[in-house]
C-alpha cells in the first residue's frame, strides 16, 4: 500500500470487533497490533510479558495510586503511557497498521491518514457469540460482557477527551450484527479503500 494507513478499531466486547479487525489487516497487507504488542514492548524492556498483561487498558485504581504532574505510580498509567508511544513511534516513521484499542482514536488524531471505526452489536447476538466463544451460560456471558466493556470504557475515557464509543467522533460507526463479520468486513473494506484513494 503506498499511501501511509492507520486503521483504529474500537469495539463493544461480544461484537466480533477484533475478529474484524484482523480480516482487514490481513485483507488489505497491513500490520497487525492488539495485546501482542505486549511482547515487543516486554522484550525492549527487559520484562516477562506476564508482568504487564495485568496491567493492559486498565483504568488506573485511584485509591492506591498517586500522580504528582507527569509522574504516577499507577502501573495501568505507566503501561498506557508506554503503549502510545509505541502506537506513536510506529506512525511516525511511516508504517501502514490497523489496531484494536489502545484509544488509538486519540492518540492518532493529528493524522490525516488515521480512519477510526467502532464495532458494535445488538445485545443478543453478542451474547451467542460470547456463549459459544468462551462456553459459558447466559449469566456469566453477560456477567462477562458487562465487566470488558466497563474496563473499555473507564480506560478509555480517562485518556481522551471524548466519551467511549460517542458516534461523533469517529468516522464510521457499524453494528456487525446486521451482516456478521464478514460482511462487515466487506463494507469496512470498500470505505477505507473510498478514503485511501480520496487521500490528496
Amino acid at each position: 500500500m503506498a499511501k501511509q494507513t492507520l486503521i483504529s478499531i474500537s469495539r463493544e466486547f461480544g461484537s466480533g470487533g477484533h475478529e474484524i479487525a484482523e480480516k482487514i489487516a490481513k485483507d488489505l497487507g497491513l500490520k497487525f497490533y492488539d495485546r501482542s504488542m505486549l511482547d515487543e514492548i516486554a522484550n525492549n524492556m527487559n520484562v516477562k510479558v506476564e508482568v504487564l498483561e495485568k496491567y493492559d487498558e486498565a483504568p488506573r485504581n485511584f485509591l492506591l495510586t498517586r500522580r504528582v504532574g507527569s509522574h504516577t505510580n499507577s502501573m495501568a498509567e505507566i503501561l498506557s503511557e508506554i503503549q502510545f508511544d509505541f502506537i506513536k513511534d510506529k506512525a511516525t516513521s511511516g508504517e501502514s497498521f490497523v489496531i484494536v484499542g489502545r484509544c488509538a482514536e486519540t492518540v492518532l488524531k493529528d493524522y490525516d491518514c488515521l480512519i477510526s471505526i467502532f464495532v458494535n452489536g445488538n445485545k443478543q447476538h453478542k451474547l451467542e457469540r460470547v456463549k459459544e466463544k468462551y462456553h459459558l451460560n447466559e449469566t456469566d456471558a453477560l456477567l462477562k460482557m458487562a465487566r470488558h466493556d466497563k474496563k473499555r470504557k473507564l480506560y478509555h475515557n480517562r485518556h481522551s477527551d471524548y466519551k467511549w464509543g460517542d458516534s461523533r467522533y469517529y468516522d464510521l460507526c457499524i453494528n456487525s450484527s446486521s451482516l456478521g463479520v464478514t460482511g462487515t468486513v466487506d463494507v469496512l473494506e470498500y470505505y477505507i479503500q473510498e478514503r485511501i484513494h480520496a487521500y490528496k
